[in-house]
Protein backbone atom coordinates (compact mmCIF):
# COMPACT_ATOMS: atom_id res chain seq x y z
CA UNK A 1 0.00 0.00 0.00
CA UNK A 2 1.41 3.53 -1.01
CA UNK A 3 2.11 5.77 1.80
CA UNK A 4 0.36 8.83 2.05
CA UNK A 5 0.84 11.62 1.30
CA UNK A 6 3.41 14.25 3.09
CA UNK A 7 1.59 17.66 3.25
CA UNK A 8 4.11 20.19 2.17
CA UNK A 9 4.24 23.63 3.97
CA UNK A 10 6.13 26.52 3.23
CA UNK A 11 7.19 28.89 5.54
CA UNK A 12 8.02 32.54 4.65
CA UNK A 13 10.45 34.53 7.09
CA UNK A 14 13.84 36.25 6.52
CA UNK A 15 14.77 35.50 10.30
CA UNK A 16 16.86 32.36 10.09
CA UNK A 17 16.33 31.15 13.90
CA UNK A 18 12.35 31.45 13.83
CA UNK A 19 12.58 29.70 10.00
CA UNK A 20 14.86 27.42 12.14
CA UNK A 21 12.18 26.44 14.57
CA UNK A 22 8.89 26.07 12.34
CA UNK A 23 10.60 23.93 10.36
CA UNK A 24 11.59 20.85 13.20
CA UNK A 25 8.56 21.81 14.58
CA UNK A 26 6.44 20.73 11.86
CA UNK A 27 9.11 18.44 10.32
CA UNK A 28 8.86 16.03 13.09
CA UNK A 29 4.99 16.19 13.07
CA UNK A 30 5.69 14.50 9.10
CA UNK A 31 5.12 17.78 7.30
CA UNK A 32 7.35 18.26 4.15
CA UNK A 33 9.09 22.08 5.03
CA UNK A 34 9.97 24.62 2.19
CA UNK A 35 11.57 27.53 3.12
CA UNK A 36 11.86 31.19 1.96
CA UNK A 37 13.56 34.05 3.44
CA UNK A 38 11.81 36.86 1.02
CA UNK A 39 8.62 37.26 -1.03
CA UNK A 40 10.30 37.27 -4.26
CA UNK A 41 12.03 33.67 -3.33
CA UNK A 42 8.55 31.95 -1.86
CA UNK A 43 6.59 32.79 -5.60
CA UNK A 44 9.03 30.70 -7.19
CA UNK A 45 9.11 27.79 -5.07
CA UNK A 46 5.57 28.35 -4.79
CA UNK A 47 5.27 27.97 -8.70
CA UNK A 48 7.35 24.49 -8.49
CA UNK A 49 6.16 22.73 -5.48
CA UNK A 50 2.44 23.65 -5.08
CA UNK A 51 2.62 23.42 -1.20
CA UNK A 52 -1.02 23.16 0.78
CA UNK A 53 -0.19 25.48 3.06
CA UNK A 54 1.93 28.96 3.15
CA UNK A 55 3.09 30.55 6.85
CA UNK A 56 3.71 34.16 5.65
CA UNK A 57 5.34 36.39 7.87
CA UNK A 58 4.29 40.64 7.31
CA UNK A 59 7.72 42.13 7.62
CA UNK A 60 10.32 40.63 5.11
CA UNK A 61 12.51 43.05 2.27
CA UNK A 62 12.14 43.57 -0.82
CA UNK A 63 8.32 42.02 -0.81
CA UNK A 64 6.41 42.45 2.12
CA UNK A 65 4.04 39.86 3.52
CA UNK A 66 1.00 41.60 2.13
CA UNK A 67 2.20 42.53 -1.05
CA UNK A 68 3.95 38.33 -1.53
CA UNK A 69 0.05 37.20 -0.15
CA UNK A 70 -1.37 39.37 -2.99
CA UNK A 71 0.49 37.77 -5.48
CA UNK A 72 -0.10 34.19 -3.96
CA UNK A 73 -3.43 35.14 -4.60
CA UNK A 74 -3.20 35.75 -8.15
CA UNK A 75 -1.47 31.97 -8.70
CA UNK A 76 -3.28 29.83 -6.26
CA UNK A 77 -6.00 28.84 -3.26
CA UNK A 78 -3.25 27.64 -0.96
CA UNK A 79 -4.12 28.57 2.47
CA UNK A 80 -2.37 31.38 3.97
CA UNK A 81 -1.59 32.09 7.34
CA UNK A 82 -0.27 35.34 7.70
CA UNK A 83 2.68 35.66 10.87
CA UNK A 84 2.79 39.11 13.02
CA UNK A 85 5.11 39.94 15.03
CA UNK A 86 2.96 42.58 17.20
CA UNK A 87 -0.80 42.39 18.93
CA UNK A 88 -3.40 41.06 16.36
CA UNK A 89 -6.03 43.99 15.60
CA UNK A 90 -9.47 43.72 13.73
CA UNK A 91 -7.62 46.59 11.13
CA UNK A 92 -4.67 43.78 10.56
CA UNK A 93 -6.94 40.65 10.08
CA UNK A 94 -9.45 43.31 7.80
CA UNK A 95 -6.23 44.16 5.84
CA UNK A 96 -5.20 40.09 5.30
CA UNK A 97 -8.66 39.23 3.85
CA UNK A 98 -8.50 41.93 1.61
CA UNK A 99 -4.99 40.37 0.28
CA UNK A 100 -6.73 37.01 0.59
CA UNK A 101 -5.36 35.50 4.38
CA UNK A 102 -7.06 32.85 5.92
CA UNK A 103 -5.55 33.34 9.13
CA UNK A 104 -3.41 34.58 11.38
CA UNK A 105 -0.53 34.01 13.94
CA UNK A 106 1.36 36.03 16.54
CA UNK A 107 5.26 35.24 17.31
CA UNK A 108 6.43 33.96 18.87
CA UNK A 109 4.49 31.19 18.85
CA UNK A 110 4.15 27.99 20.67
CA UNK A 111 4.93 24.55 18.89
CA UNK A 112 1.38 22.94 20.09
CA UNK A 113 -0.27 26.33 18.91
CA UNK A 114 1.20 25.83 15.83
CA UNK A 115 0.64 22.68 14.97
CA UNK A 116 -3.07 22.68 15.73
CA UNK A 117 -3.44 25.72 13.85
CA UNK A 118 -1.96 24.41 10.87
CA UNK A 119 -4.00 21.02 11.15
CA UNK A 120 -7.10 22.95 11.92
CA UNK A 121 -6.84 25.20 8.42
CA UNK A 122 -5.62 21.92 6.66
CA UNK A 123 -8.35 20.03 7.51
CA UNK A 124 -11.24 22.76 6.83
CA UNK A 125 -9.69 23.76 3.92
CA UNK A 126 -9.70 20.53 2.22
CA UNK A 127 -12.85 20.03 -0.63
CA UNK A 128 -14.09 17.00 -0.71
CA UNK A 129 -17.16 16.34 -3.28
CA UNK A 130 -20.41 17.66 -2.16
CA UNK A 131 -22.93 14.78 -0.33
CA UNK A 132 -25.35 13.43 -1.74
CA UNK A 133 -27.37 16.11 0.40
CA UNK A 134 -25.70 18.97 -0.62
CA UNK A 135 -25.62 18.47 -4.28
CA UNK A 136 -28.97 20.29 -4.63
CA UNK A 137 -27.76 23.22 -2.43
CA UNK A 138 -28.23 26.27 -4.55
CA UNK A 139 -29.45 29.98 -4.16
CA UNK A 140 -30.59 32.49 -7.12
CA UNK A 141 -32.30 35.42 -7.16
CA UNK A 142 -32.26 38.48 -9.85
CA UNK A 143 -28.59 39.64 -7.44
CA UNK A 144 -26.73 36.74 -5.99
CA UNK A 145 -26.77 33.36 -7.29
CA UNK A 146 -24.63 30.03 -5.18
CA UNK A 147 -24.63 26.49 -6.73
CA UNK A 148 -22.87 24.74 -3.83
CA UNK A 149 -21.83 21.75 -5.99
CA UNK A 150 -19.89 23.86 -8.98
CA UNK A 151 -18.08 25.71 -6.11
CA UNK A 152 -19.76 29.33 -8.13
CA UNK A 153 -20.96 32.31 -6.89
CA UNK A 154 -22.30 34.82 -9.06
CA UNK A 155 -22.75 38.35 -7.87
CA UNK A 156 -25.18 40.93 -10.17
CA UNK A 157 -24.33 38.31 -13.19
CA UNK A 158 -20.05 38.80 -12.66
CA UNK A 159 -18.56 35.74 -10.76
CA UNK A 160 -17.04 36.61 -7.64
CA UNK A 161 -13.88 34.49 -6.03
CA UNK A 162 -14.40 33.23 -2.64
CA UNK A 163 -11.53 31.73 -0.76
CA UNK A 164 -12.24 28.26 0.51
CA UNK A 165 -12.73 29.15 3.71
CA UNK A 166 -15.06 31.48 3.02
CA UNK A 167 -17.27 29.68 0.67
CA UNK A 168 -17.38 26.78 3.56
CA UNK A 169 -18.76 29.74 6.16
CA UNK A 170 -21.49 30.61 3.08
CA UNK A 171 -22.17 26.98 1.98
CA UNK A 172 -22.86 26.06 5.75
CA UNK A 173 -25.27 29.19 6.20
CA UNK A 174 -26.72 28.14 3.33
CA UNK A 175 -27.16 25.01 3.58
CA UNK A 176 -28.71 26.01 7.34
CA UNK A 177 -31.25 28.56 5.51
CA UNK A 178 -33.27 30.26 7.72
CA UNK A 179 -32.08 28.44 11.00
CA UNK A 180 -30.59 30.72 13.20
CA UNK A 181 -26.98 29.31 13.62
CA UNK A 182 -24.44 30.06 16.86
CA UNK A 183 -21.00 31.89 16.72
CA UNK A 184 -19.93 28.35 18.59
CA UNK A 185 -21.95 26.53 15.89
CA UNK A 186 -19.93 28.33 13.25
CA UNK A 187 -16.79 28.24 14.68
CA UNK A 188 -16.76 24.62 15.20
CA UNK A 189 -18.09 24.00 11.84
CA UNK A 190 -16.18 26.08 9.62
CA UNK A 191 -12.97 26.96 11.79
CA UNK A 192 -12.99 23.89 13.70
CA UNK A 193 -12.78 23.14 17.68
CA UNK A 194 -9.21 25.25 17.99
CA UNK A 195 -11.86 28.49 17.26
CA UNK A 196 -14.41 27.93 19.63
CA UNK A 197 -14.41 30.94 21.43
CA UNK A 198 -13.16 33.18 18.82
CA UNK A 199 -15.98 35.14 18.50
CA UNK A 200 -14.29 38.02 16.60
CA UNK A 201 -13.32 35.29 13.78
CA UNK A 202 -17.38 34.62 13.17
CA UNK A 203 -18.07 38.60 13.30
CA UNK A 204 -14.98 39.60 10.79
CA UNK A 205 -15.70 37.36 8.16
CA UNK A 206 -19.34 37.73 7.84
CA UNK A 207 -18.33 41.60 7.66
CA UNK A 208 -16.03 40.62 5.15
CA UNK A 209 -18.28 37.85 3.64
CA UNK A 210 -20.91 40.81 3.07
CA UNK A 211 -18.82 43.07 1.31
CA UNK A 212 -18.63 40.48 -1.70
CA UNK A 213 -22.07 39.25 -1.79
CA UNK A 214 -24.37 41.95 -0.13
CA UNK A 215 -25.80 44.62 -2.13
CA UNK A 216 -25.50 46.67 0.50
CA UNK A 217 -23.62 45.38 3.25
CA UNK A 218 -24.82 47.67 5.89
CA UNK A 219 -27.84 46.64 5.10
CA UNK A 220 -27.70 43.22 4.72
CA UNK A 221 -29.99 41.27 2.78
CA UNK A 222 -28.85 37.65 2.96
CA UNK A 223 -26.63 36.78 6.02
CA UNK A 224 -28.48 38.45 8.72
CA UNK A 225 -27.40 39.26 12.45
CA UNK A 226 -29.64 38.09 15.73
CA UNK A 227 -28.18 39.99 18.23
CA UNK A 228 -26.10 38.44 21.05
CA UNK A 229 -26.77 34.65 19.26
CA UNK A 230 -25.19 34.44 15.80
CA UNK A 231 -26.24 34.57 11.89
CA UNK A 232 -28.80 33.01 9.61
CA UNK A 233 -28.67 33.31 5.74
CA UNK A 234 -32.57 34.66 4.88
CA UNK A 235 -33.63 32.80 1.68
CA UNK A 236 -34.96 36.10 -0.49
CA UNK A 237 -35.39 34.11 -2.93
CA UNK A 238 -38.21 31.29 -1.63
CA UNK A 239 -39.93 34.61 0.21
CA UNK A 240 -40.96 35.48 -2.63
CA UNK A 241 -38.46 39.24 -2.56
CA UNK A 242 -35.90 38.12 -5.16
Amino acid sequence: MDKPKRRKILVVDDEPTFVKLISQTLTHRGYEVLTAGDGQEALRLLFANKPDLVLLDVKMPKMDGWQTCSRIRELSDVPIVMLTGKQKSEEDIVRGLDYGADDYLIKPVGSRELVARVQAMLRRTELPAPQDTERTISYSDNFLTVDVAERKVLVDGKRVKLTPLEFKLLAFLLKNAGRILTHKQLLEEVWGWEYADDVDFVRIYIWHLRRKIEPDPSQPRYIVTEPGVGYYFQNEYKMGRG
